[in-house]
């Protein structure tokens, strides 16, 4: 009996490890997807990015509910509850990820009706690869428990605060040359904006992982771009299309 009730114990956060990983998987593609309907101004994907966000949602909530009932039901300690919690707190992260993947592509849609703006969209297809890898790499280092390569994304994080940083200037360069292109750099503005925002949720799964796999803190301050006032008025106007942190 007791052998028994182990053994369902290890399958119950095995199953909550995999249906992390999905989600991952899930949000990998989508954050991919999103991209590339902007670089090949491709409606029909930009509309499957939006539709498919859904089984984010339920991915979401499924996670939720299996980890309460774990803790409610098994009492979990150490690693064990250490995993527990990660995978709530993934779920979250990965959840905000396909939101914002999801903007991007509302806002492929939009551009899709205009003209062309291919230095520029080359630009946000060039971060959006840069994201992307580091999305890959962080999940990668989540299904293998390798905490050296969650760190190396950890580490990495001001790199894609430097590529907004430049693309954000290269955008009002092209504002200012042309007023015409006003509304089509608002829209890039907020999906470089949104990219860097999932780097940031990225970081948030390394230092994820680290925590579940030593059971510390992160040590030092996590790497920053530190932005311009004129940056800082961009991030700070409300956009219609993005999701609210909590």
């Amino acid at each position: 009996m007791n052998q028994h009730t182990v053994k369902s114990y290890g399958d119950e956060l095995n199953q909550l490890t995999a249906i992390v990983a999905r989600m991952g998987g899930l949000a990998e593609a989508q954050v991919a997807d999103a991209i590339e309907s902007v670089a090949r101004r491709d409606v029909a994907l930009a509309r499957a990015v939006v539709e498919r966000d859904a089984r984010l949602d339920t991915l979401h909530s499924d996670i939720e509910k299996k980890a309460i009932r774990l803790i409610a039901l098994r009492q979990p300690v150490a690693s064990d509850l250490r995993k527990t919690l990660s995978a709530m707190k993934l779920a979250v992260d990965l959840e905000r990820t396909g939101d914002l993947a999801r903007n991007i592509s509302k806002r492929a849609l939009i551009l899709a009706d205009g003209e062309p703006m291919l230095p520029l969209t080359r630009s946000i297809e060039r971060m959006g690869k840069l994201v992307s890898n580091r999305l890959r790499d962080v999940l990668d280092a989540y299904t293998a428990s390798d905490v050296d390569r969650a760190m190396g994304v950890w580490t990495s994080d001001d790199e894609v605060d430097e590529h907004y940083n430049s693309l954000f200037r290269e955008l009002l360069t092209y504002m200012m040359g042309d007023p015409r292109t006003i509304t089509a750099c608002t829209h890039l503005l907020f999906m470089a904006k949104n990219l860097e925002r999932i780097g940031d949720h990225a970081t948030n799964i390394a230092e994820t992982i680290h925590y579940e796999i030593t059971g510390g803190d992160m040590i030092g301050e996590r790497p920053r771009w530190t932005p311009t006032p004129s940056d800082s008025d961009v991030m700070a106007t409300d956009d219609p299309l993005r999701p609210q942190e909590a």
